[in-house]
């Protein structure tokens, strides 16, 4: 069994599928690595490290596509590296199970294809949930360039010149994201807010030093909608959104920092910070929108643009995991490398336990067809 690694062609990302320590382990268990020339070196994971834990370095994509019987990705590859694709591969990665064109797409080359962000929300999944692997980085990377944007310290400090105010932060969502924020902004010494839909988060939120913002639920509908399906949010009643909105503005009028995480998959970025938020916000303040690929937590945010507007910096990458390359490919790699166990024997053979609720939740393409609905 030949296991490919290739370059990742996305404009800006770092990260690559595998690194020598799962490299190493791959080769102890039989199977051949090949690794496209140059494929980790954006995340300082150079080719003779890769040589040495027992890859074989291919020079280019298409010898490596024409060889491999299992490639390893982080993004999806796009309509270049799809022609390379050929029937009975097998493509593992982050593949956006809810791009219904890109499935199909992927579909028409022969492939199978699993897409490791539709992973169940299950005890035995953890060690291969790529979602939580990578917004924990991007909660942790929110902080530091909204720090680093904020024209003042984030700490309380008391000096011979006089005493500064400690940073506030504000952090909307409360998921593996949102709770890395908060930890972080609090490491930095700010005084830290969150809010999230979900009865549950309270208790993480404070037991991570922050206080909860909390929007009491009037009904016994808006309660159950918030516990949520399968650890993720569910869209609230409108009612709920309105006291919430109101709520969350005269927290951020008050903040300095605003950092938003709160998305429902498959579905548009829930709107918490709308522009006239935004205008009543202090001037220098910051917001990191998480959610700016799916339409942003707030309207002003741009996909991959730091902008301002009244006066407020809007931050919106959308690949923050990509700015820590080193250790967001080390932690996807060990997602990447646990979710092989399951489609390989001991052996290293390539053997497909389709009736593994893990690997059926993953699978989005087989045989010429979509097989999970986007």
């Amino acid at each position: 069994m030949k296991i490919g690694i290739p370059t990742e062609t996305r404009s800006g990302e770092t990260r690559v599928a595998a690194t020598p320590e799962t490299v190493k382990k791959l080769c102890a268990s039989g199977a051949q690595v090949l690794i496209q020339a140059g494929a980790g070196q954006a995340s300082q994971y150079l080719d003779d490290a890769y040589v040495a834990a027992g890859a074989q370095v291919v020079p280019n994509a298409a010898d490596l596509y024409a060889q491999a019987d299992v490639m390893l990705k982080v993004q999806a590859p796009a309509s270049d590296e799809r022609a390379h694709l050929r029937p009975g591969q097998v493509l593992v990665g982050m593949l956006n199970p809810f791009d219904a064109e890109g499935l199909s797409a992927l579909a028409a080359t022969g492939v199978t294809a699993f897409a490791l962000e539709a992973a169940p929300r299950i005890t035995r999944a953890q060690s291969l949930d790529v979602l939580s692997s990578q917004a924990n980085i991007a909660g942790y990377k929110a902080v530091l360039l909204a720090a680093n944007a904020y024209g003042r310290f984030m700490p309380m400090l008391m000096t011979a010149a006089g005493t500064v105010k400690a940073a506030r932060v504000v952090v909307l969502g409360a998921g593996v994201a949102g709770l890395q924020a908060i930890a972080t902004a609090k490491r930095l010494g700010a005084v830290v807010e969150a809010s999230d839909v979900r009865p549950a988060a309270k208790e993480q939120i404070e037991s991570l030093g922050a206080k909860f913002i909390d929007v009491p639920f009037e009904t016994d509908e808006e309660r159950e909608i918030a516990q949520g399906t399968g650890g993720y949010a569910r869209p609230m009643p409108a009612a709920w959104m309105a006291r919430q909105a109101g709520l969350v503005a005269e927290r951020c009028k008050q903040a300095d920092i605003v950092i938003t995480t709160a998305l429902i998959p498959g579905r548009p970025a829930p709107v918490l910070v709308s522009e006239d938020t935004v205008k009543a916000m202090k001037p220098g303040s910051v917001i990191v929108d998480l959610a700016v690929e799916r339409g942003g937590n707030c309207p002003l945010s741009r996909p991959d643009e730091v902008v301002v507007a009244h006066g407020v910096t809007l931050i919106g990458y959308t690949n923050l995991p990509a700015m820590v390359g080193t250790d967001a490919s080390a932690l996807y790699a060990r997602n990447v490398l646990d979710f092989l166990k399951l489609i390989l024997d001991k052996e290293g053979a390539l053997a497909i336990q389709r009736e593994d609720e893990i690997v059926a939740a993953c699978m989005v393409a087989d045989a010429n067809r979509v097989t999970r609905s986007a």
